[in-house]
């Protein structure tokens, strides 16, 4: 009997392995090619329509801050920041009629992360960008910027930051002052650490009672279990912690909070929508722009989060026309993975089924 028992459960293992394999290769085979992505990498800033069409006036100047924490604060671990977080930003502002500066905790050239799955044709035009590379590469020291300096400050994110911009006194004096001035703070996914230890004049923290967002617990403990142990804190706990009233959203998809003049995104996918924000607090309506593929495709997944399979494909037929590479299979490949893993089975195969109608529509454009 435990041996009919024994062969049974090999034959289930073994078909279930066939089976694992098969739908592999079956959704591999409705991913984009990496061609597009190969054509990407000369791009430049001269070919970004939406920076030529821009606001020709200096509207004024902003600091985007980045962290100066390498692979040295944790070993082995490639930290420093996100180059999406600040290259998508940099153009919106730029575009907007603002000059971007750029600074970190140490100065100098500070470690960057890049993901090669996420860049788009504003990232390697950043990349391309000699002004730019030049402002990355001698990033002013943090503790040499003064508030008058600056219209708003915006902290890039990246895992780094959770180690150098709470307890830096030369960030707290800047965003303390600024914030008094009734001047704009800006944040994106990690870089609301430098808000945690912000006390005002008064003795208050800044954060108290304020409304935020930011990279959230559940995101960073199914990329990292142990992130507890391995970073200083938890972003979510800390800027509870501190009386912030937290607001979070669906996972690795846009939300975007702002309270007065301050401004939080949560994750690298909300930088477009932060951005936006600064520009509009600034008192300045964004010129318009043509959404990317990866802005579209997350419009169709939280649409599908709040619908379901008919909101979804009800988004999916706003992609224009004739448009075969408008929206990102790899990001909707990555939310059915999320959702296997965490055991949504039902979820996962609605987005594969968006996946297809995404391949059939391209086809069909094409």
């Amino acid at each position: 009997m435990l041996k009919k028992i024994a062969l049974w459960l090999a034959v289930a293992v073994g078909s279930l392995t066939v089976l694992l394999v098969a739908v592999g290769i079956w959704v591999s085979s409705l991913l984009a090619s990496d061609t597009p992505r190969e054509q990407l990498q000369t791009a430049l800033p001269t070919d970004l329509t939406y920076l030529n069409n821009g606001v020709k006036e200096q509207r004024g100047r902003i600091l985007a801050v980045v962290t100066s924490a390498g692979s040295s604060a944790i070993k082995g671990k490639n930290l420093g920041y996100e180059l999406t977080e600040l290259s998508r930003a940099y153009y919106v502002l730029q575009a907007n009629g603002f000059e971007v500066d750029v600074a970190s905790t140490q100065g100098g050239k500070p470690k960057m992360v890049i993901d090669t799955d996420d860049m788009g044709e504003h990232d390697y035009a950043f990349l391309n960008d000699a002004i730019a590379q030049a402002k990355i590469t001698d990033t002013i020291p943090i503790n040499q910027v003064s508030a008058s300096q600056y219209d708003a400050i915006y902290f890039v994110g990246g895992k780094g930051a959770l180690f150098d911009f709470p307890n830096n006194t030369a960030i707290q004096t800047l965003v303390r002052e600024m914030y008094q001035q009734g001047k704009v703070i800006a944040a994106i996914c990690h870089g609301p650490a430098a808000l945690v230890n912000v006390k005002l004049a008064n003795g208050n923290f800044l954060l108290a009672d304020k409304q935020v967002t930011g990279f959230t617990n559940e995101e960073e403990l199914f990329l990292m279990p142990n992130a507890e142990k391995v970073f200083p804190f938890l972003l979510e706990s800390e800027l509870k912690q501190r009386g912030a009233r937290f607001y979070a959203g669906p996972l690795y998809l846009n939300n975007l909070i702002t309270d007065g003049k301050l401004i939080t995104g949560q994750n690298p996918w909300s930088v477009w929508a932060t951005a936006n924000a600064i520009v509009k607090a600034l008192g300045h309506t964004p010129i318009p722009r043509q959404i990317t593929a990866q802005e579209r495709t997350v419009q169709i997944l939280m649409a599908y989060n709040q619908g379901g399979n008919k909101a979804a494909n009800i988004q999916l037929l706003t992609t224009p026309a004739g448009c075969a590479n408008c929206v990102d299979r790899n990001l909707i490949a990555m939310h059915a993975l999320v959702a296997t893993m965490q055991g949504k089975v039902g979820k996962a195969i609605d987005l594969i089924g968006v996946l297809k109608r995404v391949v059939r529509l391209a086809r069909a454009q094409a």
